[in-house]
């Protein structure tokens, strides 16, 4: 596949550093104002082809995917059992957990201990929302992505590799219903 064909929208930003973005399943180019964006698609060209085949196996896999169907109350009562469960196992507390629809993730916990949990993890087989949940609550200790924070959530789940490629493939599961 040559990247001439690759389809990409470019954002020009107050940003101090240029990034890639595939958070919907289409590739986003995040930029410095003036930025040129064919230096980054050549810099990153293999990256970017692995991405692609990624979610092209993914977007294959997600009609396969069952979906779980909860009340908003019930997805409630598991998301608040999870995160009292996880929040002592890591000895962290939460202020405060909303529910809400979002766009392009999950969940999200802020800083100041709010989790916010994506609505559609109510059709999410029970232990993906557990690890939502534990994942987010990690971020507690370690707000990036990194190999500190992927410390921490194996210790929960040594199988989050596998975890993540699942909520990928739901998430085009969802977002392709029918």
């Amino acid at each position: 596949m040559e990247l001439d064909n690759i389809a990409y929208r470019v954002s020009y930003r107050g940003v101090k550093y240029p990034r890639l973005e595939f958070k919907t399943g289409e590739l986003l180019f995040v930029l410095p104002y003036g930025y040129n964006s064919d230096e980054l698609l050549k810099k990153h060209k293999s990256w970017i082809l692995r991405k692609i085949e990624f979610i092209e196996d993914c977007l294959k896999n997600s009609s396969a995917k069952e979906i779980i169907e909860r009340t908003d109350k019930e997805l409630r009562d598991i998301v608040y059992s999870f995160a009292a469960k996880h929040s002592k196992e890591l000895g962290l507390k939460l202020s405060n957990i909303y529910f809400r629809e979002m766009r392009t993730k999950w969940a999200s916990c802020s800083s100041k201990g709010n989790l916010t949990v994506n609505m559609l993890t109510k059709d999410l087989p029970a232990h993906l929302i557990e690890y939502v949940i534990f994942h987010e609550i990690g971020h507690l200790v370690e707000r990036k992505h990194n190999d500190k924070f992927w410390g921490i959530v194996s210790k929960g789940f040594n199988n989050y590799q596998e975890l993540e490629k699942d909520l990928f493939v739901y998430w085009f599961r969802f977002n392709n219903r029918v």
